[in-house]
């Protein structure tokens, strides 16, 4: 009973350790600070520790480290004794704590958790930096000022489980094998011994590109799907050939399976004023008419393509793909030969 009535009453240690670090940074070499101006310090840094706390924190700091007491006078001075080796701590600048709190909200599903663990301390004290530096800057307030916004209409991300994602991320970050137990759409569930070779966030999903044991093409995975992970010890040799941008250049994550198409449509100018901003491809052109335009362009056959399509409703038509450049050139000739001949009537 006793351990258990001691161990509530315990502060939280990741606030002590801040609570500790911050006073080794503050006490100088050269000459002494006292316990009240170090207190003080502590308040407008956001620390509100009361004067005793840090008298005790003090006392204690001093019998650990190389830390000079004067206590012939009161109030007492606190230094580092001459010829101490000290204690530096290196602190994050306001423009490094900015980076790593977005790195930190940004990229924390698509890193190793491994990595992301270790990094925990800098991204605590990059929170820390940016809610409670001295005085206003414009790196405190950049955060409130940016935001990524969703391009279709805004979904929950699917729940994937902890275990799974640091399992699937140490696996891909190694080159190991993975075992996996997936449901997929159909609801079926199996076990598979996979290569992992990319991961991948499409919107509010995450999906893992890999290799099926025994064969050589690649499948995609969501994460939500999958029950459980473990990382096996074998280690993997990754594919030379394979590229996770040429994967999703090819329309994969789309529903494709590489195949480039010419495709021609017509679209209302309200809704296709921002295919003139926002090009579907290098060789897009576009044939203005009074109210409407005609776009070609070269694209990767997909269904998000098709979907995307659909979602204009009646304010696109006409659509045709043509399945290879020659077929193409040879209806685009076919279609000017018919436009001049009626033209000569």
């Amino acid at each position: 009973m006793w351990g258990l009535k001691n161990m509530a009453k315990r502060p939280d240690t990741q606030e002590s350790l801040v609570f500790a670090l911050e006073l080794l940074r503050r006490i100088p070499r050269q000459r002494k600070i006292t316990a009240k101006d170090l207190h003080r310090q502590l308040q407008e840094a956001g620390l509100n520790k009361g004067l005793r706390t840090v008298q005790r924190q003090l006392k204690l700091l001093s019998e650990y480290f190389d830390i000079e007491c004067d206590d012939r006078e009161k109030p007492y001075g606190y230094r580092w004794i001459d010829q101490a080796d000290g204690f530096c701590v290196p602190r994050l600048g306001l423009q490094d704590s900015l980076l790593l709190t977005l790195a930190e909200q940004y990229l924390r599903k698509i890193l190793p958790a491994r990595l992301m663990k270790s990094m925990e301390g800098f991204f605590t004290q990059a929170r820390y930096e940016l809610a409670y530096h001295d005085g206003q800057h414009p790196e405190q307030e950049w955060l409130s000022k940016v935001r990524i916004v969703d391009t279709t209409q805004p979904l929950l991300p699917p729940k994937v489980k902890s275990e799974v994602f640091e399992a699937v991320s140490n696996a891909l970050y190694e080159n190991k094998w993975l075992k996996v137990n997936y449901r997929n759409v159909d609801g079926k569930c199996g076990e598979y011994r996979v290569m992992p070779l990319g991961l991948a966030q499409q919107g509010p999903r995450l999906y893992l590109v890999c290799r099926f044991e025994g064969f050589d093409n690649e499948r995609s995975l969501a994460l939500h799907r999958i029950i459980s992970a473990e990382t096996s010890t074998m280690i993997f040799e990754r594919p030379p050939e394979f590229d996770l941008k040429k994967y999703d250049d090819d329309g994969r994550f789309g529903f494709g399976e590489g195949e480039r198409i010419k495709i021609k449509f017509r679209i209302n100018k309200p809704n296709g004023l921002h295919l003139l901003e926002s090009p579907l491809s290098e060789d897009q052109s576009v044939t203005e008419r009074d109210e409407w335009y005609e776009i070609t362009a070269t694209v990767v056959d997909t269904e998000q393509l098709n979907w995307w399509l659909r979602g204009f409703g009646d304010a696109v038509w006409g659509v045709k793909k043509y399945a290879a450049r020659s077929v193409y050139e040879k209806v685009m000739k076919e279609d000017a030969e018919i436009l001049k001949a009626l033209a000569d009537v």
